[in-house]
């Protein structure tokens, strides 16, 4: 479990907007402090001195995390199949 950062608002798409402390994957799943699912990591933006993650929610009311700190499990790798070449 990496900390991501701390939730800064909730976009107009329900997207929840953090201010990057440690960089995520993309779809990494997001939790809280009490491991609750958040969401997945869905964006990161911003300069690359200060970088910015949106993070597509599952809650129903996203607004109570505004100011609280969220945590990335990383995802698994998932194993690239390689393919023949026809002759």
């Amino acid at each position: 479990m990496q900390r991501i950062g701390r939730v800064l608002h909730i976009s107009p798409n329900s997207n929840i907007i953090l201010k990057a402390e440690n960089l995520p994957r993309i779809r990494d799943e997001v939790v809280d402090e009490k491991h609750t699912p958040i969401g997945t990591v869905f964006d990161i933006f911003g300069s690359i001195s200060s970088p910015y993650i949106s993070v597509r929610s599952e809650m129903k009311a996203p607004e109570t995390l505004i100011n609280r700190v969220l945590y990335a499990i990383p995802s698994r790798k998932s194993k690239r199949v390689k393919r023949r070449r026809r002759r």
